[in-house]
C-alpha cells in the first residue's frame, strides 16, 4: 500500500500558481477586439505591431545566423558548440537539414532584398512567407516559448495524465500521460510534444506501437497556430467553431486511424524490444485517481527548480523554436508554395479528391482539391492558396482539414524521422491520406451546419 506523503504549503503553492497562470494564458478565451482569442495570442499581436516592419529584417537576420553558424559547425566542429548539448542540437543538423537551412537562407536573402527570380521573390511564395507568415510565427513562438515551461514544469500536466488514464486507455489504448503530450502540443506546439514523446520512448515509458501512435495522432496543432490558420482565411471571428469541429475531428481520426495499418502493424514493444509490462499504471491502495493525480503533481512540483530555471527553460524554448523552426519554414515553406504556384504537381494529386467533394456540397470543389495534398509539405500552404477562394464554407473546410492532416514534413514530419520512433516518411504519407480521409467529411458536415 502506497504511503500519503505529506507536502509542506510552498511545494503546494508551487504546483497551484505557475499552474493557474499557465491554464489562464493558454487556455482562456477572452473577448478582445470582438473576437475570441486567448491572452498568449493578444501579446503576440501586440508584439507584432510594435516591431512593425522591422520585423521581416530581424527574422533574415535569424535566418543568415542561424545557417552560418550551422555551416561553420558541420565544417569545423567548433568545441564550444559541439560540447554544448543545446547547441550541439540545434546547430549540428544532418547534412538533409543543413541543405533546408541553406535554402531558407537563400530564399530569405533573395526575397528580402527582392533580387533574384520572380518565382522565389514574388508575393506567391517568398514574399508571402517572409511577410505574412514568418512575423507571426515569430511573435508566438516568443511568447508561446518563454511561458510554456508554467505548464511543463509544476505539475499541472501529471495531474491531467492521471486523471486521464481511465479514457486514453479504453478509448485509444494508450497510456494516461500521452493526454500529457496532447495537452503540450494543444497548448503549446506540436514540436514539443513530439520531443516529449521522443524522450519518454528513450526512457521505456511508451512502446514503439504506442510513440509511433501519439507523434502521428497526438501532437495536435496547438491553439495559437490554428489562430494563424484562421486569420490567413478571413475568419478569425469564427474561432471557436472553427476549433471546435478540428477538436471532434481529431478524437474521431485518433480513434479510427490507429487501428489501420501502418500504425497497427507496430510492435507493442519497448525502444529494447521487451514487452510492455502491463502494471504501469495502476492506481496504488489507499489513493483515488484524484489524489494520487495530485501525489504526482506535487512530487514534479517539489523537484522545480524556482524561478531562475524556470526563465532558462523558457530561454530555451524560445531559441529552439525562433532558430531551429523558422529557417525550415522558410526553405520548405518557399520551395513547396513555388511548386504549388508553378507546377500541376499538387493539382494532380488533389483531382481524386475533387469527387469526394462534391458529393460532400462543398463550394469551389475544384479549386478546394488543390489544397489538399500539399498540407504534407507545409501545414500552412493550404490556408494560403485558399485565401483566394471566394465561399467563407470552403476556406473554413480547407483551414479545419489543413490543422486536422497533422502529418507536415515542415516540422511534424521532419521532427518525427529525426527522432528515435519507429516512422518512415512512406508511412508517414499513408498516414496523412488516412486522416484526410477520415476528418473531412466531419469538417464537411460540421461546415454545413454552421453555414
Amino acid at each position: 500500500m502506497a504511503e500519503k506523503q505529506t507536502h509542506n504549503i510552498k511545494t503546494i503553492l508551487t504546483f497551484i500558481i505557475p499552474s493557474l497562470i499557465g491554464l489562464l494564458l493558454f487556455m482562456t478565451p477572452i473577448n478582445y477586439n470582438d473576437a475570441i482569442t486567448i491572452p498568449i495570442a493578444i501579446v503576440s499581436k501586440g508584439l507584432q505591431s510594435l516591431l512593425g516592419d522591422t520585423i521581416t529584417a530581424i527574422v533574415t537576420a535569424i535566418i543568415a545566423i542561424t545557417t552560418t553558424a550551422s555551416v561553420i559547425t558541420k565544417l569545423f566542429k567548433p568545441a564550444m558548440i559541439i560540447n554544448h548539448a543545446f547547441f550541439n542540437s540545434l546547430l549540428n543538423v544532418t547534412p538533409a537539414w543543413l541543405v533546408v537551412r541553406i535554402l531558407g537562407a537563400i530564399f530569405v536573402v533573395m526575397t528580402f532584398f527582392g533580387v533574384g527570380p520572380e518565382a522565389i521573390t514574388s508575393g506567391d511564395t517568398g514574399a508571402l512567407i517572409l511577410n505574412d507568415l514568418l512575423p507571426s510565427l515569430f511573435s508566438v513562438f516568443i511568447f508561446a516559448g518563454m511561458l510554456l515551461p508554467l505548464l511543463m514544469n509544476f505539475g499541472l500536466l501529471e495531474f491531467i495524465g492521471t486523471l486521464l488514464t481511465k479514457i486514453m486507455r479504453p478509448v485509444f489504448n494508450l497510456p494516461g500521460r500521452s493526454a500529457v503530450d496532447c495537452m503540450a502540443s494543444w497548448l503549446g506546439d506540436g514540436s514539443v510534444a513530439i520531443l516529449m514523446t521522443s524522450k519518454q520512448y528513450e526512457k521505456r515509458l511508451y512502446t514503439q506501437r504506442e510513440a509511433a501512435v501519439i507523434g502521428t495522432t497526438f501532437s495536435a496543432v496547438s491553439i495559437t497556430f490554428s489562430l494563424v490558420v484562421i486569420s490567413q482565411v478571413r475568419l478569425e471571428h469564427m474561432f471557436v467553431p472553427f476549433y471546435l469541429t478540428v477538436c471532434f475531428a481529431g478524437i474521431v481520426a485518433a480513434i479510427i486511424v490507429p487501428k489501420l495499418p501502418p500504425l497497427r502493424w507496430k510492435k507493442d514493444d519497448y525502444i529494447d524490444n521487451t514487452p510492455r509490462h502491463p502494471d504501469d499504471e495502476v492506481i496504488p491502495e489507499g489513493h483515488g485517481v484524484f489524489s494520487w493525480g495530485l501525489e504526482q503533481a506535487l512530487v514534479k512540483a517539489g523537484q522545480a527548480n524556482g524561478i531562475k530555471q524556470t526563465f532558462k527553460d523558457g530561454i530555451k524554448n524560445v531559441i529552439d523554436m525562433v532558430f531551429g523552426v523558422i529557417p525550415v519554414v522558410m526553405g520548405i515553406g518557399t520551395i513547396a508554395l513555388i511548386i504549388a504556384e508553378y507546377t500541376p504537381v499538387f493539382q494532380y494529386l488533389g483531382m481524386p479528391f475533387i469527387p469526394l467533394l462534391e458529393l460532400l456540397q462543398v463550394p469551389e470543389a475544384a479549386e478546394a482539391s488543390k489544397t489538399i495534398v500539399v498540407g504534407f509539405a507545409d501545414m500552412f500552404i493550404p490556408s494560403i492558396l485558399a485565401s483566394s477562394i471566394e465561399s467563407d464554407m470552403t476556406r473554413f473546410i480547407i483551414a479545419a482539414l489543413s490543422v486536422t492532416q497533422l502529418i507536415y514534413m515542415s516540422e511534424v514530419g521532419a521532427l518525427l524521422m529525426g527522432s528515435k520512433i519507429p516512422i518512415n516518411i512512406f508511412e508517414l504519407f499513408v498516414v496523412f491520406i488516412l486522416r484526410t480521409l477520415v476528418t473531412l467529411p466531419i469538417i464537411a458536415g460540421a461546415a454545413h451546419l454552421i453555414f
